[in-house]
């Protein structure tokens, strides 16, 4: 495992994982294209969050193991500040878990019911690459990967909750969960970053960083697109 270095200002990686989103384009992928064009309907969109609340829930699993990795203590915080609002300040009813439930609720889903549903294979797959960059591969590629997933879910969920606003499923004073993470995660981003921004002078820790950012961008975009393929055959 290579070294992290110490947390700070991360705009090297900040910028280069911008360049990355753009080229990557997620919110221009054929689900946020029908989500904003009509041609997405309801329920299709309603599968594709049921299914999408199990990356929610699993999201801080992989966190958890990646802050035991991070040898830096003051490193280690930053992440763990991160890890503790994803479980809402230790208030159960600000889970992020919890929030989504709520927004499900908001577009006619029962999440009582998501228990009896099997996971589509894109988000077992998304999960298991999650888990192995952040316990399994080098530190740079896990703390990268994740950071770019919460940069990306900004807009992406700028452009959720957008659509869903102008589409009548939601009421503005009703949006939730999305609503939140528009506005913390290019934070949540920026923490992850500062902790392999000491890295990013080195060849090896650049590289592993630039693969990192690659992966994640990669995986969130495949994810996407399979939700919107998967809802359409009707699955």
């Amino acid at each position: 495992m290579t070294p992290s270095g110490q947390p700070g200002s991360s705009h090297q990686v900040l910028d280069h994982a911008q360049e990355v989103l753009r080229r990557v384009a997620i919110t221009a992928n054929p689900f946020f294209c029908g989500l904003a064009d009509g041609s997405m309907t309801l329920p299709a969109f309603r599968r594709t969050q049921e299914q999408f609340s199990f990356a929610v829930e699993f999201f801080p699993r992989p966190m958890a193991a990646l802050i035991g990795r991070i040898p830096d203590p003051a490193a280690r915080l930053e992440i763990l500040r991160n890890l503790v609002e994803e479980h809402g300040d230790f208030n159960a009813q600000r889970f992020h878990k919890s929030t989504f439930a709520g927004f499900l609720t908001s577009i006619g889903s029962d999440p009582a019911q998501l228990d009896s549903q099997a996971l589509w294979p894109c988000l077992r797959a998304f999960n298991a690459v999650l888990t192995t960059a952040c316990v399994l591969d080098e530190l740079e590629v896990g703390v990268a990967c994740m950071g770019i997933i919460e940069l990306a879910f900004s807009s992406c969920s700028a452009a959720i909750g957008a659509a869903v606003v102008a589409r009548g499923w939601v009421a503005p004073e009703h949006l939730v969960h999305y609503k939140l993470h528009a506005e913390i995660d290019v934070r949540h981003a920026d923490e992850f970053f500062g902790v392999v921004e000491g890295r990013w002078a080195d060849p090896k820790g650049r590289y592993h960083t630039c693969q990192g950012l690659e992966l994640g961008a990669y995986c969130f975009d495949r994810l996407y697109r399979d939700l919107q393929l998967t809802a359409a055959a009707g699955r």
